[in-house]
């Protein structure tokens, strides 16, 4: 299927590990330009390097979303580079998730940062560059739980409670203007922070994947790229009339719609 996508403009943020790193690489099957950011240099320059060789038109910038004016910085250099901006995909952002009692003042400062204003700062910057091209796609990864919060899941449900509000109201507002935003909400997907995970609980990542994958319907954690494919419709032709939306992708884990 045609999605449309060769000669696009996309900008991604967190694009060199994880779910990340899939969108990118999906992108630029689909013939985008994709300019993608994280904080590691050498991730960096590897990732774009390797790209580069199997002929993908790619940009790699350090950018931290915690910091303000990263954002900025990275959006515009993106649409500088390329000559114009079509696709934000915001992905950066961890899921630091504990008892409320535990979370200090300064680590809800930083995931409100990296989850809340890092979409504000990269949205900010992106919808002029798309109103001269006629329309873009502004796209954010979130988690179920944002839709579903629990216990000792603070602060990410709560930030990321705050990105799907910021998302539903910018869909409102741009629609006039041809700009679509929508969100791409995940549930246990394999990642090096899983693989983390699996190392403090001294499990092995094979078995660790399968010990989580019992609690999903479907038996089985998602791979990055079966998130990525949801991404890349969502930034197609083929999703033309698509805005406002939260879309799950996680085995049929979550409880609601």
């Amino acid at each position: 299927m045609e999605l449309g996508l060769k000669g696009k403009v996309a900008a991604v943020t967190g694009g060199t590990e994880g779910i990340g790193e899939s969108v990118v690489r999906r992108l630029v099957a689909e013939g985008a330009k994709v300019a993608f950011c994280a904080r590691r240099k050498e991730l960096i320059d590897a990732f774009a390097s390797e790209l580069k060789k199997q002929g993908g038109d790619v940009l790699g910038i350090v950018a931290d979303a915690s910091k303000e004016g990263d954002m900025e910085r990275f959006i515009d250099d993106t649409a500088k580079h390329f000559g114009r901006l079509d696709i934000v995909v915001n992905n950066a952002g961890g899921s630091g998730q504990m008892a409320f009692d535990k979370v200090e003042d300064n680590f809800w400062d930083l995931d409100i940062e990296i989850k809340v204003m890092a979409q504000v700062r990269t949205a900010r910057a992106a919808i002029p560059h798309m109103k001269k091209v006629g329309g873009g796609r502004i796209i954010s990864l979130n988690m179920v739980g944002a839709k579903q919060p629990g216990a000792a899941m603070f602060p990410t449900t709560v930030s990321r409670a705050a990105g799907l509000a910021l998302s539903k109201g910018l869909s409102k507002e741009l629609a006039a203007d041809n700009i679509l935003v929508n969100v791409v909400a995940v549930g246990k997907i394999k990642s090096k922070q899983q693989e983390r995970g699996a190392a403090r609980n001294n499990k092995t990542v094979e078995q660790h994947y399968a010990d989580t994958g019992k609690s999903v319907p479907m038996k089985r954690m998602g791979e990055s790229a079966e998130v990525a494919n949801v991404v890349a419709f969502l930034a197609s032709d083929a999703a033309s009339y698509v805005t406002g939306c939260c879309i799950n992708v996680d085995g049929g884990l979550s409880g609601v719609l």
